[in-house]
């Protein structure tokens, strides 16, 4: 399945270097209607020779922030008790990752891209409980994860859209818009397209 298993890809594709997805958001095209990744829209965060990471960034998990600071011994306001835990993706579903807003940088956060850092240390969970965190943020449990050449081979498969990240659409639109809300910085309505090519 796309984002979870390495495999075997075609020797041009494992050596290829044209994309640099790191950045960037990946939109799960209308061909995976049914798979575990459909309608997912994918925050990369590392992309290079050695494969690729990232957090999926619309599909709540059942746990509140407000919980998990509970099972990590941790007190956080009540406000947190609407926010959502994200399920990241199918790799490593026990392992926290955090993006962020920049303005606020621990000595666990890895600046991403403009505007957005990654952290996956208590610290950031402790600031964030303390109201001495980033204003923006989003924590999930999980990942996505490519072997060398997957994603290339996944995208020439037309698997994947992929587009430049936002971190007004990744922090601030509502996650049930995120998936569109992306497409349409393309000027792509994703409800309009089928879920299969077409047959001349």
């Amino acid at each position: 399945p796309p984002g979870s298993s390495p495999k075997q890809v075609p020797l041009w594709v494992a050596n290829s270097r044209y994309m640099q997805l790191k950045h960037h958001f990946l939109l799960a095209m209308p061909r995976l209607a049914g798979d575990y990744f459909a309608d997912c829209l994918i925050y990369m965060c590392e992309h290079n020779e050695d494969g690729a990471m990232g957090v999926i960034v619309n599909r709540p998990s059942e746990m509140t922030l407000l919980e998990l600071f509970a099972q990590l011994s941790l007190t956080g306001p009540h406000r947190f008790s609407e926010d959502f835990v994200w399920e990241g993706g199918p790799v490593a579903a026990d392992q926290g990752v955090v993006l962020h807003s920049d303005e606020t940088r621990l000595d666990s956060s890895v600046i991403i891209g403009p505007g957005v850092c990654m952290a996956t240390a208590m610290d950031i969970l402790d600031a964030i409980a303390n109201d001495t965190g980033p204003r923006h943020f989003l924590t999930a449990l999980g990942y996505a994860g490519w072997a060398p050449g997957q994603l290339e081979e996944e995208i020439s498969a037309n698997v994947w859209l992929t587009l430049p990240a936002d971190a007004g659409i990744l922090f601030d639109a509502n996650w049930q818009e995120k998936y569109h809300a992306a497409a349409q910085t393309l000027g792509i309505d994703m409800r309009l397209m089928a879920t299969r090519p077409g047959h001349a």
